[in-house]
């Protein structure tokens, strides 16, 4: 699909943070910017529209209406197709601030440009083709990324890492869809003799690398919105001294008075590259307290959405027994039972835990299972100790992988089913590869760029 004419309109936006800094750097890009510029510089100087591609120079920035010299700055001239969005482009670097980004971007827009659209200069690159859509929302994964090790992935996909391994399945995809659908037209004497079983194995081949795919989103989800982390279990049993000694300094408030917390707290923290938000909850146990009960109220909410519940019981204490009843509630869900205060005296009864869930031995006070505490916790989460270059699939991806793979099975039980039935299978082959065509933008709406675009900031 080509660019509608309006998205070659120049759009132009502030493409560096508000605020007090050196330098602030507006951009301009779209058909007949550089003429643009052309209005925003003194009759004396050597013009943007007549200046090569890659070059810069330093002019004052006149208001095109009022004549007012607005800043002194830079003017960088990009050419297309060999810019960012694959137009002409024009970026003007200014003196930092609120004010004076704002009175430079307001002469360009006066000069004849319109403010950007959320993620337009990225929408633009994809629709000049710079860019397929998967290397598209890297970019923004790239921007919002809150550790190494999700810069890195994100990187990897804005190098094509996904998008190249997603491009060639559907080039297969649609390669056995075209042959299947060339057959139709012949009868089924002239059909070569081995076909519907090399294509049946042809496709068992794709699905498998769509399985592959598929499996790799839960890192993806913990990579782009992080790992809900919840430490749970009765007052005293050193919720609040563990999230302290995670963070490494008193984030909450530790008192030998049960109910100290009574609200969640979540905090930020960084497992192995994966962003988690670590939640300190309110001891769980009867109270009359309206407050406290409120807050219990909030610490199950958020036990029932948890990644990983840390299930804190304080093996020093009698009440082991009745700690461990939460676990009823928790068997469903991914949960570590973690046995506190090992440095001191064994004072519970002899508890074996049910068939599979895992647990540690932890003590705050000495650092005794800190270690082994965070090797569990990344077990249970699925994260691998290192980043690699492996493509991992957001939530929108998942949903076209896992309509792929319906689509491609039932084509492959057509296929088996005999030449009589490949109607049917190319009707499902043609279903699967625009699900993948979606992913990488060789498919796409309004409706589709629209979803993707809104994510992104201003200037990007």
């Amino acid at each position: 699909m080509n660019p509608s004419s309006a998205y070659s309109t120049p759009i132009s936006a502030l493409i560096t943070a508000s605020g007090a800094a050196g330098v602030s750097v507006v951009r301009v890009s779209g058909e007949g910017v550089l003429e643009l510029g052309d209005r925003l510089v003194q009759a004396t100087v050597r013009k943007p529209s007549l200046r090569a591609a890659g070059t810069f120079f330093h002019a004052s920035v006149v208001h095109p209406l009022t004549g007012e010299r607005i800043d002194d700055a830079v003017f960088l001239v990009y050419r297309a197709p060999h810019s960012y969005t694959g137009e002409d482009t024009l970026e003007i670097q200014g003196h930092g601030g609120s004010v004076p980004s704002r009175r430079l971007l307001e002469a360009v827009l006066a000069a004849g440009a319109r403010l950007a659209e959320p993620g337009e200069f990225t929408k633009r690159a994809f629709l000049n083709g710079r860019l397929d859509l998967t290397q598209a929302e890297a970019v923004c994964d790239f921007i919002q990324s809150k550790t190494d090790r999700a810069a890195h992935v994100a990187r990897a996909q804005m190098d094509g890492a996904l998008g190249q391994r997603v491009g060639a399945l559907y080039e297969q995809m649609m390669e056995i869809c075209a042959e299947v659908e060339h057959l139709l037209d012949f009868d089924e004497n002239e059909m070569p003799g081995t076909f519907l079983e090399r294509t049946a194995e042809r496709l068992c081949g794709i699905i498998t690398e769509l399985e592959q795919l598929a499996a790799t989103w839960n890192e993806g989800h913990l990579l782009r919105d992080g790992a809900l982390v919840v430490i749970s279990g009765r007052p005293n049993a050193g919720k609040s001294s563990l999230l302290n000694a995670l963070l490494g300094r008193n984030r909450a408030i530790v008192h030998d008075e049960p109910g100290t917390t009574r609200d969640v707290i979540e905090e930020g923290y960084a497992l192995n590259g994966v962003p988690l938000r670590l939640v300190d909850t309110a001891g769980l146990r009867e109270t009359g307290d309206a407050v406290e009960q409120e807050g219990i109220l909030r610490a199950r909410n958020v036990m029932a959405q948890a990644d990983l519940n840390l299930l804190l019981v304080d093996q020093s204490q009698p009440c082991c027994k009745a700690a461990l009843c939460e676990l009823e509630t928790l068997r469903q869900r991914r949960v570590l039972v973690v046995w506190t205060k090992c440095d001191l005296p064994f004072g519970g009864e002899t508890m074996c835990l049910p068939e599979g869930i895992p647990q540690t031995r932890l003590s705050v006070k000495t650092g005794e299972g800190l270690a082994q505490l965070k090797e569990k916790m990344a077990m249970l989460l699925g994260l691998e100790a290192e980043p690699h270059d492996r493509p991992v699939v957001s939530s929108r991806h998942l949903a076209e992988l896992r309509l792929a793979v319906e689509q491609g099975r039932a084509a492959g039980e057509a296929v088996t089913g005999g030449a009589d039935r490949l109607v049917i299978a190319a009707g499902a082959l043609r279903e699967a590869a625009e699900a993948l065509g979606r992913i990488v933008g060789r498919v796409y709406s309004d409706d589709l760029l629209n979803l993707i675009f809104s994510r992104f900031c201003v200037g990007k």
